[in-house]
């Protein structure tokens, strides 16, 4: 049928999405990529490291918008592609509960989350990548660390806007306690 509207490829323009984020939470996925071994145990946390709009660094989870029309399953893999590249083989989950959500704000003080342009809604899920992971688009480097050093000074240090909160919440859920 030709009334059916294609949305697959709908982009907003960069002046619409300004408007919408001044008026509307935007929906997002956050996803910690982990390696696994045999019994489902956490062995490594991928993190990203961006560069930020004021030029500086920062260790980060995969992380996007959801566009209209697009199921959740679908912008979980396509981020993380984007992110990781397209033979990071990501099992996303049979069932697609996120293991939290967080609110992120301009605001620093509303939820410890904090992303200065919107306020925005994220899911955020633990898929385990089998595949090879490369950094790609907007990621200059890809970290693979134990749980352990993940929760170190040294790497929360280096997460900024509530990513470091959000990977301890990821390895509370997974057993590992802060």
């Amino acid at each position: 049928m030709s009334d059916i509207l294609d949305t697959r490829g709908s982009w907003l323009s960069d002046e619409d999405l300004d408007l919408a984020r001044e008026r509307l939470p935007i929906v997002y996925i956050d996803a910690l990529p982990v390696r696994v071994d045999a019994l489902g145990n956490v062995t490594e946390i991928g993190l990203l490291l961006r560069g930020r709009h004021d030029g500086s660094l920062s260790r980060a989870v995969v992380s996007g918008r959801v566009l209209y029309g697009e199921r959740v399953r679908e912008a979980l893999l396509r981020h993380i592609e984007k992110d990781l590249g397209t033979m990071a083989l990501p099992r996303v989950p049979v069932s697609i509960s996120p293991f939290t959500v967080a609110e992120y704000f301009p605001d620093p003080e509303v939820s410890g989350f904090v992303d200065l342009r919107q306020h925005a809604v994220s899911l955020c899920f633990i898929v385990p990548c089998d595949g090879d992971c490369t950094p790609s688009q907007d990621a200059l480097d890809l970290a693979w660390v134990t749980p352990a050093e993940a929760l170190s000074y040294t790497f929360q240090a280096e997460m900024t806007g509530g990513q470091g909160r959000l990977v301890r919440l990821a390895l509370a859920h997974c057993g590992y306690l802060d």
